[in-house]
This record gives structure tokens, C-alpha cells and sequence, in this order.
């Protein structure tokens, strides 16, 4: 995790982390969604319903979002968001060369 919390490195990327201001109670709903909308993504290209996979698609988007891990950022800083960026290339590129190296 970045040292102010909002991302994790994954594979020398950034991937935005959940809102931490959720509750347990939001934050469990919207995984529960999201892994119910993944379920329905795998089961449409099963059946290869295009239809059902774009609802599925536009539902993992909703649960993402309802998370804080898509759409508008969580934090009220004006910084950007750097999901997908490689850390090496952000402003982070100092913390992320200190913690790759160390592993």
C-alpha cells in the first residue's frame, strides 16, 4: 500500500484501494456485489449472452464504484488518479524503488 493509503502496487502498478471512510456494513454489501456481478460476467460468456455480459459488465462497474475503486476519487486533495500507472513513473517512484528493492 502506498504510504497515504490509496493504493496498492500490484505487478509494479497502481490500483486504486476501497474508500476507507465505508463502513463495514457498505464496504461488505458492494464486495458482495461484486463478486456476484463477476459470477454473472462468467456465467453470460458461458452461455455467450452478450446481453446478459453487458449487464453483468455495467453491475461489476456499479459494485467497483460503490467501493471507490472507479469513477470519482475518494480522497478531496485535487491530487489525480494513477490507477494503472507504473509506480516507477508517479510520484510515488521513490517510495515504490525503496520497497521493490527490499523484497
Amino acid at each position: 500500500m502506498t504510504p497515504d493509503g490509496r493504493y496498492l502496487v500490484v505487478r509494479g502498478r497502481l490500483w486504486r484501494r476501497s474508500d476507507p471512510l465505508l463502513t463495514e456494513e457498505q464496504r461488505q454489501q458492494a464486495v458482495n456485489a461484486l463478486m456476484d456481478a463477476r459470477r454473472a460476467v462468467a456465467a453470460a460468456k458461458r452461455a455467450d449472452d452478450d446481453t446478459a455480459l453487458a449487464a453483468a459488465r455495467a453491475a461489476v462497474q456499479a459494485a467497483k464504484e460503490a467501493l471507490g475503486e472507479r469513477g470519482p476519487v475518494w480522497w478531496d486533495d485535487d491530487e489525480p488518479d494513477l490507477t494503472r500507472h507504473p509506480a516507477r513513473t508517479t510520484p510515488y517512484a521513490e517510495w515504490w524503488a525503496s520497497v521493490a528493492g527490499s523484497d
